[in-house]
């Protein structure tokens, strides 16, 4: 299957794509080394909810991630690793370098008595470490559940719990901009209440005092250092999981998405090169951590897979200073850059001389991922960094999904500021009306669902298919719920308006917070917005808005009413904000995603139960939005 270089060629691959999906998938699987090829292509029967790709197929996906590509690839860098100083030294990891430090570390799991199935728990700042240990499980056959560095124990402890760790993988400590955290401690509190977690290897990155404790912690360079850099690919089934990893809900223990081996290697790859379309020897970078689904998909999997060379960053994008970003692009020529609006609409507040300072001219490619991306900061990523040359590929997908669904295609589809556009070969969506009816015609809005199955999607939640079924197939029976509303165009471009469950329902019209939040967005003096409902004694639900601004106003309440008119404009009077508290940051994890939870619960007046905070980039931001609270 080539890469789509024209919007024809797109309207022409995705037509085949649907009507003979089968046959699709078969030719992009068929680039891949397989030990045994598939008996066949799809099983699937979305009522159960059951999904089988490529069944009776033999592989290893770090085969296709690193050892296929030492024939003519063995020189070429893999990784380049930017830490969080900017003045230590990257480090460039070649593919030769990359298979025998995974050999390395899946020689000591397997030493360790780790074998195919058991669960391996890894907790690492984004250093190299953290990308061979996840290989590393991937070749033995161990199942990966990464968890962020930024959790606090009881998070991670429940992660252990509900997959039943053998063995975590973690650090002394890690380096966030200017601060040294302490993940040893953090670990040593989780494990006090995980029985099912025989030893943890630890890697010192930060070279703090620890306290080791005999016969369960063990030093990562003595049982890594002196192993074999050979080591035999486990041959797995299509089928076999290949990792959990959990998404949080705002109530409830997390759920732990399975993802399994072969269906998520060809989608990933096949996503990576088809969104970006990517060239041999482009430099990739998307900023996530691998703790995400984004940084599994699209720092590792999609890239490795491809034959790239992808950057592993440290940091944080202002740290040492707003220019960080902008300063590693330049350094090491970038490409395709891969980043979430939360970050843009950052460093957005900064002055321009931030960006102006730093040569960005290696820019082929910009993408966002997280969140819906407002217009204003569309309009700033591609005026101030793509200098109106780059195409931005607006990607919507989930932790479920896998891999991209809808998005444009680099220098192929034609943009509109703010949609995810169109979905991507395969991808089936539906708009549903509340009633569980199809909108067939265009110029709508409704619920977002996908009526047919693709080869990266979960295929349960771990340990609970019950509850798999209950949150995404029984909305609409037979099809996959994406929680997510979304609006459909006169041209069929999607875009999404944020989860249905951030709708707020006032006076019985449901308003999406994204499209608030864009609209507020649109004031020249605002940089950055959060929306959440509130209880109304007469509407049922009021708009409560925390808007971040350029400079904080010293007459609020005139900034207040232009804000008021600029939402009537845009959506309607209905959708002006109740009210508006200006404020100096919002509650972020690391990622960029913001807690809105923390948040309803602000502007609902529960300010004693806001839950774990820990986790966030800056805890001390919640102090300070209580303080002001309205």
């Amino acid at each position: 299957m080539s890469i789509i270089s024209s919007f024809e060629e797109y309207k022409q691959q995705y037509q085949q794509s649907i009507e003979n999906p089968e046959e699709f998938w078969s030719q992009i699987a068929d680039t891949f080394v397989w030990r045994k090829k598939y008996d066949s292509v799809l099983k699937w029967d979305f009522n159960k909810p059951e999904v089988k790709w490529f069944e009776g197929g033999k592989l290893n996906i770090v085969e296709n991630c690193i050892d296929r590509h030492l024939v003519n690839k063995a020189r070429q860098t893999a990784i380049i690793w930017e830490s969080n100083f900017a003045d230590e030294p990257s480090r460039h990891i070649t593919y030769q370098e990359l298979f025998e430090s995974v050999n390395q570390v899946a020689n000591m799991l397997r030493q360790q008595g780790i074998k195919k199935g058991d669960r391996v728990c890894i907790y690492l700042p984004m250093i190299p470490q953290l990308a061979f240990a996840v290989l590393a499980c991937a070749r033995i056959g161990a199942v990966h559940s990464v968890v962020f560095a930024g959790f606090s124990s009881g998070s991670l402890a429940d992660r252990i719990n509900d997959s039943g760790c053998r063995l975590i993988l973690t650090s002394d400590g890690a380096y966030r901009a200017d601060k040294t955290l302490d993940l040893k401690s953090i670990v040593d509190e989780a494990l006090l209440k995980c029985p099912t977690v025989e030893k943890a290897i630890i890697y010192q990155r930060t070279k703090g005092k620890v306290t080791m404790k005999p016969n369960r912690d063990l030093w990562w360079h003595e049982v890594v250092g002196f192993q074999s850099k050979a080591c035999e690919a486990e041959e797995m089934d299509a089928e076999d999981i290949l990792f959990i990893l959990y998404t949080s809900g705002s109530t409830g223990k997390p759920k732990g998405m399975v993802h399994t081996c072969a269906g998520y290697m060809v989608y990933t790859n096949y996503t990576f090169k088809t969104v970006f379309q990517y060239q041999p020897n482009q430099l990739f970078w998307c900023t996530a951590d691998i703790g995400w689904i984004t940084g599994h998909s699209y720092i590792l999997y999609g890239p490795l897979s491809a034959g790239a060379t992808t950057i592993l960053f440290e940091g944080v994008p202002s740290w040492p200073d707003m220019g960080r970003f902008w300063h590693v692009i330049e350094k090491h020529k970038v490409n395709i850059f891969y980043t979430a609006p939360t970050a843009i609409r950052s460093l957005e507040q900064a002055p321009l001389s931030f960006v102006n300072n730093y040569d960005l001219s290696s820019l082929q490619v910009l993408g966002s991922v997280g969140e819906p991306i407002n217009v204003e900061a569309w309009h700033w990523y591609d005026e101030n960094i793509g200098r109106k040359n780059c195409p931005i590929v607006d990607t919507w997908w989930q932790t479920e999904t896998g891999g991209i669904m809808i998005s444009p295609i680099a220098n192929v589809t034609p943009l509109k500021p703010a949609f995810a556009t169109l979905p991507m070969p395969g991808i089936q969506p539906a708009v549903m009306s509340e009633k569980g009816a199809e909108i067939i015609e265009n110029n709508v809005e409704g619920r977002l669902t996908i009526k047919f199955p693709w080869p990266s999607m979960a295929r349960t939640i771990y340990g609970d298919h019950q509850r798999f079924r209950d949150t995404y197939f029984s909305t609409f029976p037979g099809m996959y719920f994406t929680g997510d509303g979304c609006k459909r165009d006169e041209d069929g471009y999607y875009r999404i308006t944020g989860r249905v469950d951030d709708i707020i329902i006032v006076s019985g019209h449901n308003l999406g917070t994204a499209e608030i939040e864009s609209a507020i967005d649109e004031h020249s003096s605002v940089c950055e917005t959060a929306v959440v409902g509130f209880p109304h004694t007469i509407k049922g639900q009021g708009v409560y808005a925390f808007v971040i601004c350029y400079e904080m106003p010293k007459e609020g309440e005139t900034l207040r009413q232009e804000i008021r008119e600029i939402v009537s404009k845009i959506i309607g009077p209905i959708a002006k904000p109740d009210k508006i508290q200006f404020v100096r940051g919002l509650p972020k994890t690391r990622s960029g995603k913001i807690m809105r939870r923390i948040l309803r619960k602000i502007a609902e007046g529960e300010v004693s139960s806001l839950g774990d905070t820990t986790t966030l980039l800056d805890p001390a931001i919640v102090e300070e939005i209580k303080a002001g609270a309205l």
